[in-house]
């Protein structure tokens, strides 16, 4: 009887899986620590400059609101220079070499953020054994506004991340300096002031990038919402037409089988092709209404209701007007050319664009007049409603349908290949000007 012992090996590249949470952790911070402050740190990143469409900017005189995007590079100009006295006055060292030292980090926030802070670390050391005043330890005066000025600078520039990499490395030269290599026995250290300092300085700049974060992210939701309202509102519209259009269709189609039925009762003995002939259009025909009204199936809404009353044409434009008026709307109507009639999906449109322009006047122009111009030209039908402005736009609220209905009427002159422009009076009125093109018939069929 022999006993068998089976071992279990680790497959390769399975080891960094089964490591300790902590270890991960641990990994996982040495690489964000490398790529954040490490990889490229001396990468050239230019300061951009301020935008000029802020609230406070657009109010300044035009020579004034151009030069503010360098504001800044001027505040950074500034603080390099308060730097600069406060290392070279009372330092107790060589000025000419404690201000390079002090000034420079500040200066490269402007075009290589990280490397500054490697330069600040540096530098910091170096002002501090060059300065005679040991009270200052391990941060003379002009090291302790150079750091926190570009500590503050990039962590402004770069992410909240960044910035705690930034203060536990200033955290960690506090502890190394304050470990007995320099004098801190006999004068004391001002570490505790410089972490304090900066960490509140740096939670207040990591606040303001979550909060910007938060106002992009709201932007950006809100313009993809507006953007599919707005793709909502085009779909209503295209299928309110095609109901519409639905019944204007369905008459032609139901008058072109009527008439294939009782064409061959007008004839006396007509052939069998002829009999055979106008029978293969009244199929078609009856089978054009079925597949409409299933068409109408797919894009009818659960509250829709079949209309009693025919689609209304511009036959019907006088009651609409004494229904506008009834509400308070004083408007006129002015026909020019000769009326005739037009087709059917024609007149409809034009009696829905101008049903929704005088809808608009009473929703955006309360108590204002309107006009309503209809042109009967030789290729085509003119629309221009045109409504002056407001007597008291104190009174208008503001709608949350707001340009729905000019979407409308774009959908439906675009349907019809037509031509059409809306937008404000010199008055401070409002006009819609329209023009629905009808093809001419022909001389066969006058």
């Amino acid at each position: 009887m022999t006993e068998t012992t089976h071992m279990q090996t680790t497959p390769p590249g399975d080891g960094a899986a089964s490591r300790s949470p902590e270890y991960r952790l641990a990994v996982d911070a040495l690489r964000g620590l490398r790529q954040d402050l490490i990889h490229d740190a001396f990468a050239y990143r230019p300061l951009p400059g301020r935008h000029t469409d802020g609230r406070l900017v657009r109010r300044l005189p035009g020579r004034l609101r151009e030069s503010a995007q360098w504001l800044p590079h001027a505040v950074i100009t500034a603080a390099a220079l308060i730097t600069l006295a406060l290392a070279s006055v009372d330092s107790g060292g060589p000025a000419l070499l404690l201000g390079p030292l002090c000034v420079i980090p500040v200066l490269l926030t402007m075009v290589r953020p990280v490397g500054a802070f490697w330069a600040s670390m540096v530098s910091t050391p170096l002002a501090a054994v060059l300065g005679s005043r040991w009270g200052e330890w391990p941060w003379a005066a002009g090291s302790f506004a150079c750091h926190l000025t570009v500590l503050t600078v990039v962590a402004i520039r770069t992410r909240p991340r960044t910035a705690a990499w930034m203060w536990a490395l200033t955290a960690l030269y506090a502890v190394l300096a304050d470990s007995g290599v320099g004098p801190t026995y006999v004068y004391g250290t001002n570490s505790g002031p410089m972490l304090v300092i900066s960490a509140l300085v740096l939670l207040c700049v990591t606040v303001w990038h979550v909060r910007r974060h938060a106002e992009q992210e709201v932007t950006a939701q809100q313009t993809v919402t507006a953007h599919e309202r707005s793709r909502r509102t085009l779909l209503e519209e295209r299928t309110t037409i095609a109901r519409e259009l639905h019944d204007v269709v369905a008459h032609h189609m139901s008058v072109v089988a009527i008439q294939a039925e009782a064409a061959p009762y007008r004839v006396e003995n007509p052939p069998p092709e002829l009999e055979k002939a106008f029978a293969t259009i009244r199929e078609n025909a009856v089978a054009a209404l079925t597949e409409l009204r299933r068409v109408l199936g797919v894009v009818r809404a659960e509250d829709y209701q079949v209309p009693d009353a025919p689609q209304p044409t511009l036959a019907d434009l006088e009651g609409l007007l004494s229904n506008v008026r009834e509400a308070g709307l004083t408007v006129e109507k002015a026909v020019t050319g000769a009326v005739r009639e037009l087709p059917q999906g024609v007149e409809l449109s034009a009696y829905r664009i101008v049903q929704e322009a005088l809808s608009n006047t009473l929703r955006h122009a309360p108590g204002a007049t309107a006009r309503v111009e209809i042109g009967y030209v030789l290729g085509g039908l003119g629309l221009r409603i045109v409504n002056g402005p407001p007597p008291n736009p104190g009174l208008i609220k503001p709608s949350p349908g707001a340009g729905h209905g000019i979407t409308g009427m774009r959908e439906r002159v675009s349907m019809l290949n037509g031509e059409m422009t809306a937008g404000g009076t010199d008055d401070g009125g409002y006009e819609v000007a329209v023009f629905l093109p009808v093809a001419l018939p022909d001389e066969g069929d006058v």
